[in-house]
């Protein structure tokens, strides 16, 4: 009896000598805000004031590499990031970051050592959560676009395939289209996004992503109706004037619409790495101002 009545001030003693962790840099808030509207070079000068006052915040660090990134400086969001997985090796998001970022200064440099360490970095992110679908598709289309010398292999990318759409129907489907798209098989692939559709998910992305397929075939109709599914779920989604410009620039009607769409996109919208780019829609102008 005389133990057990000991626990709790004991626990007491412990928890008033406990060293409380430290409360969240408010101008991590500010920071986040710059990066969702595009303000990447001043998002950097806050996070550099947060990591002086807290050397070891992951949160800043991987921030700060995801700002790099959009500024095009891999090697500094290399940097940046590796430092957020040192602090945080656990973290899922981290690694995929680092794992993009290798892809790009690969890419830029065609490295096979950097490419190496892609996979590794994507490998390692699904490994720590294995329901991180963006991992999934992320090593799925790794391997399907590298080399073999680099790790690339057509069965490991079928094998996330299968993985994903034994988490997600919608996301199964999308996989599966990639992986057709590889194969060069359309009707293979038409299939698949026909299924997202008849799926009706909730989110904006599945239904842009089968849009930005069919900007690709040039099928103004498809692209149409895929983009007035996704206005039902989001309709004042930013990337939705994008698309509706394109899709207005593929079927040469309503160009005077279609510039307005793609002008307000170029305004509004920040030039973001997983939103269709500036370039892309000063591109579509191009084209519109031709047919015109």
């Amino acid at each position: 009896m005389i133990r057990r009545a000991l626990i709790p001030m004991v626990l007491l003693l412990a928890a008033s000598f406990a060293i409380p962790a430290p409360a969240a840099d408010p101008a991590m808030a500010t920071a986040q805000h710059q990066f969702d509207v595009g303000a990447y070079s001043a998002a950097v000068v806050t996070l550099q004031g947060v990591i002086s006052r807290n050397k070891s915040d992951a949160q800043a660090y991987y921030l700060l590499a995801r700002c790099y990134y959009e500024l095009h400086d891999y090697n500094a969001a290399i940097a940046q990031a590796e430092q957020a997985t040192r602090l945080d090796p656990q973290n899922s998001v981290y690694h995929l970051w680092l794992g993009r970022a290798y892809g790009m200064k690969a890419d830029k440099e065609h490295s096979f050592f950097s490419a190496r360490k892609v996979k590794r970095e994507f490998e390692e992110a699904v490994r720590l959560n294995p329901a991180h679908i963006q991992a999934r598709r992320d090593l799925e289309e790794f391997d399907l676009e590298a080399p073999w010398i680099v790790g690339g292999s057509k069965d490991l990318a079928m094998e996330q395939v299968n993985a994903i759409a034994a988490q997600d129907q919608v996301e199964g489907h999308l996989a599966r289209a990639q992986y057709w798209q590889d194969a060069k098989k359309p009707d293979l692939v038409e299939a698949e996004y026909g299924w997202v559709l008849q799926l009706k998910p909730q989110r904006v992305e599945p239904y842009l992503e089968v849009v930005d397929y069919y900007s690709h075939q040039n099928n103004a109709a498809k692209m149409q109706a895929a983009i007035d599914a996704a206005a039902g779920v989001n309709a004042s989604d930013p990337r939705l004037a994008y698309y509706r410009g394109v899709a207005g620039v593929v079927a040469a009607t309503r160009l005077s619409e279609a510039e307005q769409y793609l002008k307000s996109y170029l305004a509004s919208a920040p030039d973001r790495s997983d939103w269709p780019s500036h370039a892309a829609a000063r591109e579509w102008l191009g084209k519109l101002y031709e047919r015109m």
